[in-house]
């Protein structure tokens, strides 16, 4: 698998921060002191700690759950099978396992809510800017107009009862990087449960799950990130339990060429990175498979309709930071949310 930039998976793996502040154990069957493993895989760092004592050995099955589906649906890794759709385009369709089936499709319906703003079939134009990676580069507007036919969600055809993908024009790309982490996430999720984990955090680098609360008893504290700084540098916290924080900004990831940042939220319409005033958005929220879906629709919005979808929604809340240093919350954070940093003002 290519890798990202060093410094990339350095924002993007702090992007969001979870602290377990001073604790004190409990008879509750949960420590302090977790039960760690951290591997590179799908191109960040991530993560599991299990709080729970004399349960070390359910960490092997979450990774091998964890390995299995991203070399699945990672592109460009030895036996994905997103490879082998984006590979077969305008030949066959492609039986897939149940999960990659279930992903693609929900990865459909996000982009049937977005009207296209978020696509699945935009594997042809992060493929062609392909920021963050060593062959990362402005393509010509003649490169982005040849490549924009092809992004269309509408066309990829699923057939339920064979259980098979299909993209009917060859050129066409699946690129499922916006919501395979949240899907992970989630799976990652039903191991801890089906095991008896009471008390975890996982983290995919940038998608944050905090199950249970901590050796204290109480739910843990969880910092938002500044998304102009790679220090670690907070904007503010609140305190969650069993939900899912996906968080995705500007600064994550980006090429610059004459002085313009070009960041890797590309429109699947104009072919270049979203501009508007949204520096970066965290969504908060029961599934991170929701978080990851929604938060690239939400980001696009920007501020005033992205509050307003993001109202309309049930177990959802979201933290907008503006490119002018402003902070606005949905309804349901405006109790819960903190700010840390004085360089940053609540705006709603």
């Amino acid at each position: 698998m290519k890798k990202l930039k060093k410094a990339a998976i350095l924002l993007l793996s702090l992007f969001l921060l979870v602290g377990c502040g001073k604790q004190k154990d409990t008879d509750t069957g949960v420590t302090s002191t977790p039960y760690k493993k951290t591997e590179f895989l799908m191109g960040t760092v991530v993560t599991i700690k299990i709080f729970d004592k004399d349960k070390e050995e359910v960490l092997n099955q979450v990774f091998d759950r964890i390995e299995l589906l991203a070399s699945q649906i990672t592109v460009n890794e030895e036996g994905s099978i997103i490879d082998e759709i984006n590979e077969n385009a305008g030949l066959k369709p492609v039986q897939v396992p149940d999960d990659i089936y279930r992903l693609v499709k929900a990865g459909k319906d996000y982009s049937g809510y977005s009207g296209g703003d978020f696509d699945i079939t935009i594997g042809p134009l992060t493929n062609l800017w392909h920021i963050g990676f060593p062959d990362e580069k402005k393509p010509t507007q003649a490169e982005i107009d040849e490549i924009l036919p092809f992004i269309n969600y509408r066309k990829i055809e699923l057939n339920e009862e064979k259980q098979t993908v299909y993209l009917p024009e060859q050129g066409m790309m699946l690129d499922l990087g916006g919501i395979a982490k949240g899907f992970i996430t989630d799976e990652v999720v039903k191991v801890l449960e089906d095991n008896g984990v009471k008390s975890a955090i996982i983290d995919l680098g940038g998608n944050i799950y905090v199950k249970g609360k901590n050796a204290s008893g109480k739910p843990w504290e969880v910092g938002v990130q500044d998304p102009f700084s790679d220090r670690g540098e907070m904007v503010g916290k609140m305190e969650e339990t069993d939900t899912s924080i996906v968080t995705s900004g500007i600064y994550e990831r980006y090429l610059e060429v004459d002085g313009v940042k070009y960041h890797h939220i590309l429109s699947p319409k104009t072919g270049y990175s979203v501009n508007n005033d949204v520096a970066g958005i965290t969504i908060v929220s029961d599934k991170s498979f929701d978080g990851d879906g929604y938060s690239t629709t939400i980001f696009i919005k920007g501020v005033d309709e992205g509050l307003k979808a993001v109202e309309q929604m049930d177990g959802m809340e979201a933290i907008f930071v503006t490119k002018d240093k402003k902070v606005y919350l949905t309804s349901g954070l405006k109790d819960k949310f903190t700010l840390t940093n004085d360089k940053f003002e609540i705006a709603n």
